[in-house]
């Protein structure tokens, strides 16, 4: 009878510690994958969010830029009406000036001026041979209707050209209507447009298409499809309607795209930018493979531990099993008294495990405060923006927003190059580092746009900051690029809004005003000049 308990204590000694490891095994492995698991997810929507705003913000500017192109392409026109005003009867005034504003730049493919009777005073190129005659194309009829500046819908011309018509009245000086200069961008046929909607260097299937109000394809990568009208798409439907934002879709190839969508207001064009899901995820499947291989080892390290405290626990139990073989003993009572059971063993072993767990969740979150940060500058981008605003905004803090441009920095990247231009930004990101304090936060928040929040900071201070920046960029030479210089627009949180979105927008403005005013400046928004921009 000895002997059997004997081998029964031993059996459960073995069969215990087998179960031991097997569950701390499978609890290591259950805890490793779900953290695993929640950190890829996690990560997944935080890379999603962030590639549908950054898509949201390219096809905002490029709204933005395509307004500013027409823009300028109507100043050309109306200065050109009003040197040609009392000049309708001078034909080779007539001729030079057309060749005048096709030439400058490239904005338009043909230039033609028109009298009140639709007839042709003068067109660039002569090939195209309409002088003298009578014109009744949609662009031409709906200026002598309007007898005011025009941007027409896409159309189809007699020559078969799908073009857009840009037209600004001529007037006399008694202010007689006389007719009115035009241009013409022919939409699949090079121009500045067609460079600013088409020229993309992405590499990973994204794309950029464009439509108007009618649903008809302005500029789509596909040239085939360009002037095809598309209906039955909810996307397109959204912009009909004046809608801006962000969505998820699957395309007409079946690739599941993040898209970002917004309205260029002085057409109604609306700008569509879309990555593919997969390509937006690539980094962090890199990531996760990296966190692995450095988590490895402190896992493997784990288990290895965890092996030997399962055969530490046998100890303490066997002791207690010997206590109660010897019920009888005087001193047993004390002795399982002395042992410290279960408490301590089961204490032991969650040290174990939290010594793998913890060494995970520290990888995890360097990961997360790289995904704060901008990999080209180190300065932050828009989650840490985002939190720093959060902050701010639990503290009740004011600050004041710097929104930063580079001047010409198209030119630096079409002249030198990207890599060059990474360089430049670079450089700038050590400008804003050097001159920021410890609590401001330096962003970078699209391609050459960055921004710097200075909290308890006003407007004045704030002025002072941007104009140091600003004069030490400029005085400092870049190495192949030379000297650059920068824009800066300022508000003030909540001196200029109570709402931050309109602090931002209103940073925003004086940064367009600085380019406006010649750039390499800084503005400072003050609620004056928003009342008298409102009242014009």
């Amino acid at each position: 009878m000895f002997q059997v308990a004997v081998l029964d204590k031993n059996n459960c000694s073995v069969d215990l510690r087998k179960l031991i490891l097997m569950l701390s095994i499978v609890s290591g492995l259950v805890i490793v994958v779900s953290a695993f698991y929640a950190a890829y997810s996690v990560q997944r929507q935080q890379l999603i969010q962030a590639s549908l705003a950054n898509n949201y913000v390219y096809a905002d500017k490029l709204a933005k830029t395509t307004d500013d192109f027409l823009g300028s392409a109507q100043q050309q026109l109306m200065f050109s009406a009003a040197v040609l005003s009392g000049k309708l009867h001078d034909k080779p005034t007539l001729a030079s000036e057309v060749d005048r504003i096709r030439l400058q730049t490239d904005s338009f493919n043909s230039v033609l001026i028109v009298d009140v009777t639709t007839e042709v005073l003068a067109t660039s190129p002569e090939a195209l041979q309409i002088t003298g005659l009578k014109l009744s194309t949609p662009g031409v009829l709906e200026s002598i209707r309007q007898r005011a500046p025009v941007i027409s819908n896409p159309y189809v011309s007699t020559a078969g050209n799908l073009l857009i018509f840009i037209s600004h009245p001529i007037f006399s000086g008694n202010g007689d209507y006389l007719g009115f200069v035009a241009g013409t961008v022919y939409l699949k046929k090079k121009s500045a447009l067609h460079r600013l909607l088409g020229e993309h260097y992405h590499k990973d299937g994204s794309y950029i298409y464009v439509v108007d109000q009618n649903r008809r394809l302005i500029y789509h990568p596909n040239a085939a499809r360009l002037g095809e009208t598309v209906d039955n798409n909810p996307l397109i439907d959204r912009l009909v309607q004046g809608d801006e934002g962000e969505s998820i879709i699957v395309n007409s190839e079946g690739v599941e795209m993040l898209t970002g969508f917004a309205i260029a207001r002085k057409t109604g064009w609306g700008v569509v930018a879309q990555r593919p899901m997969r390509a937006a995820l690539a980094p962090l499947d890199n990531l996760m493979q990296q966190v692995v291989y450095k988590t490895l080892p402190a896992v493997i390290l784990c288990f290895v531990v965890i092996v030997w405290s399962a055969k530490k626990i046998s100890m303490p139990l066997r002791m207690l099993a010997d206590g109660a073989q010897r019920m009888n003993d005087d001193g047993t009572e004390k002795n399982i008294q002395n042992v410290k059971s279960w408490y301590f063993e089961a204490q032991e072993l969650k040290k174990a495990m939290l010594l793998g767990v913890g060494l995970l969740h520290g990888n995890i979150r360097k990961l997360r405060e790289d995904l704060h940060k901008d990999p080209l500058t180190g300065l932050g981008n828009r989650r840490s923006l985002d939190a720093a605003l959060q902050k701010f905004k639990n503290l009740q803090m004011d600050f004041s927003v710097l929104s930063i441009d580079i001047d010409y920095f198209k030119t630096v990247n079409d002249t030198h190059g990207h890599d060059v231009g990474d360089t430049v930004l670079q450089h700038l990101a050590q400008f804003l580092s050097h001159i920021c304090r410890v609590d401001d936060v330096p962003c970078r928040v699209g391609g050459e746009e960055f921004i710097i929040l200075l909290p308890g900071t006003h407007k004045v201070d704030a002025a002072k900051i941007a104009e140091r920046l600003r004069q030490n960029v400029e005085a400092t030479e870049i190495p192949v690029v030379g000297k650059i210089t920068i824009s800066v627009g300022i508000s003030c949180y909540p001196e200029d809004a109570r709402d931050v979105f309109a602090v931002f927008k209103h940073s925003d403005e004086m940064l367009y005003q600085a380019k406006r005013h010649g750039r390499n400046r800084v503005e400072v928004f003050q609620r004056k000049s928003a009342h008298a921009q409102a009242s014009a």
